[in-house]
């Protein structure tokens, strides 16, 4: 005779495996954004901003990415990093993009001290077993060259040092257009942002789509 509460019971565990597996697939599909102003949205409502539309571009693909954008204008890398274990807790994402430092360089801040904390930033994000995919930034010609390029160098050295993409900084495409600035010549602003969307698509769904095809985050 079948044992009805058994079966129930097992019935009970299947969805309730499958649910749980389900909630982590949903999150191991998280892109999160940790960056400031440049990807905040500066100046404008938050749906304009490019993570927001890149956001509503993957999510109606057949194999949808949720685009988290966790950046806060003004942020240095030290506040950024200061929230990545909040965000990384409470967003369980499967791929962190770091577009953090370009106050620190306006501020003048020593090269080392910003390196300092990207490279924290990179561990811990590889310590969820996260995929760390690190901006480039570039600063303006006007602060010297020599700060400039110590500056730049910071981002090279640490993609290869941890082993994470170095992605290109795209504000070096929006600053061709001044119809897409503010009137700060600092930020993009809101025409520029649908360009930015399709620009970091283009650039991203390789890294991401390799990486899950290799079954899972780089750790090295």
């Amino acid at each position: 005779m079948m044992n009805f509460k058994n079966v129930f019971r097992g019935h009970f565990l299947f969805l309730l495996l499958l649910a749980v597996f389900s909630v982590r697939a949903f999150a191991a599909d998280t892109l999160l954004i940790l960056g400031d102003s440049l990807s905040a949205g500066y100046r404008m409502p938050a749906a304009q901003a490019w993570p927001s539309l890149l956001n509503d571009r993957w999510r109606r693909e057949s194999d949808p990415i949720n685009v988290v954008n966790g950046s806060i204008s003004g942020d240095t890398a030290t506040q950024g990093l200061a929230r990545l274990p909040g965000l990384l807790q409470l967003h369980k994402p499967r791929w962190v993009v770091i577009e953090l430092g370009g106050n620190d360089g306006l501020r003048g801040f020593p090269p080392p001290s910003i390196a300092g904390d990207l490279a924290k930033a990179i561990s811990q994000v590889k310590s969820t077993g996260a995929q760390p995919l690190l901006m480039q930034i570039r600063l303006p010609s006007n602060y010297g060259r020599r700060y400039t390029e110590s500056f730049s160098a910071i981002y090279p050295a640490l993609a290869q040092q941890y082993g994470v993409p170095l992605l290109p900084f795209f504000m070096e495409q929006v600053y061709l257009k001044p119809q897409w600035m503010q009137d700060d010549a600092i930020h993009p602003n809101a025409d520029a942002q649908p360009f930015i969307a399709e620009w970091m698509s283009t650039r991203l769904l390789p890294l991401l789509k390799h990486d899950s095809a290799s079954g899972g985050a780089a750790n090295g």
